[in-house]
């Protein structure tokens, strides 16, 4: 492949300059339309060759999870947030910065176990995602979130965008560092470390148990930019893992905490304003897609888990954050 670390998607200004950007990494990857196509099969992204080629002939912007799966493919998957982030400035009417963004800020990386390993009598050691753990916990100031305006932007192919429409005043922003997330409906449980009911995936995933049994781990919400936010669990032993929506396997969909922060799942939280809706809640949906999260089977009960689902408005896909 060629350097792809030479190209910036910061350096397009308009969506056809965007898309200009998307063919010289296609081309600087050497790969056809249908080796891209079973690349992005193999990581779990859906590619379809013919629906790449006629976004490139185009002018607009493709949307957020085909421009990811796009930029895996090609081999620049480090980089598929900052490709996100142009793709939203630009869906924004903002002017890309004179220069590429500066990396997040950091402290020194603090010696850690080698390995996530989930709590309990049961508990087996999860591989290591990465070698690296670099992220530290964000102190800057968070800039005015573009969440709204991105969701509004982006394609939805679910049906029930009048189920989701919430009022411009609805300008609300969650709490961010400790905090609690709870169903909205099941204020009493909190999403925590838990094993998927089928007993399909050793490794921990994200489930509901009642809050006071789930002091470990602590969930800290990590404000990134742009609305955006890292949702990170920190337990005493296995140290600090992000929350990321699972792409393949016997846990597709749901969330697994990933040792490398950097490469985990970004989150907007979105105020919810629905009729009827819980007061104070948020829609929780990945940044790099039009879905949300909400929890397995519509269930209230102990244990069930958080996953990926079409975004319906639905009580199950409401959730509280509150300081902790």
């Amino acid at each position: 492949m060629g350097n792809l670390g030479e190209l910036s998607p910061y350096d397009a200004r308009d969506a056809a300059g965007f898309v200009e950007s998307m063919q010289r990494l296609k081309e600087r990857s050497g790969l056809t339309y249908r080796q891209l196509e079973e690349r992005a099969a193999r990581s779990g992204d859906v590619l379809a060759r013919s629906t790449l080629a006629d976004i490139l002939r185009r002018t607009s912007l493709p949307r957020a999870d085909v421009l990811a799966a796009f930029v895996r493919a090609c081999g620049d998957g480090h980089r598929v947030d900052a490709w996100l982030e142009a793709r939203e400035r630009i869906a924004a009417g903002i002017a890309p910065p004179a220069t590429a963004p500066a990396p997040e800020p950091g402290a020194p990386a603090v010696a850690e176990p080698e390995a996530r390993q989930p709590t309990g009598a049961s508990a087996v050691p999860r591989p290591r995602r990465t070698t690296g753990r670099t992220v530290a916990l964000a102190t800057s100031l968070m800039v005015v979130p573009l969440a709204l305006v991105a969701w509004a932007l982006l394609p939805d192919d679910s049906g029930d965008r009048g189920a989701l429409a919430a009022p411009a005043a609805a300008s609300r922003t969650p709490a961010d560092g400790w905090v609690t997330i709870r169903p909205a409906r099941t204020p009493e449980l909190c999403l925590t470390d838990g094993r998927d009911r089928d007993g399909a995936y050793a490794s921990a995933v994200a489930v509901q148990l009642p809050c006071a049994q789930a002091t470990v781990p602590r969930t800290y919400l990590e404000p990134v930019g742009e609305g955006r936010y890292r949702v990170q669990w920190h337990h005493p032993q296995e140290g600090r893992g992000c929350l990321t929506v699972m792409s393949s396997g016997p846990a597709r969909g749901m969330l697994e905490p990933w040792n490398d922060c950097a490469r985990a799942t970004l989150f907007l939280l979105r105020p919810t304003a629905a009729a009827g809706s819980s007061s104070g809640s948020f829609l929780l949906r990945p940044a790099n897609s039009s879905r949300c999260i909400g929890i397995a089977d519509d269930d209230t009960a102990e244990g069930a888990e958080a996953t990926e689902e079409r975004c319906t408005g639905a009580a199950d896909q409401r959730f509280l954050v509150r300081a902790g």
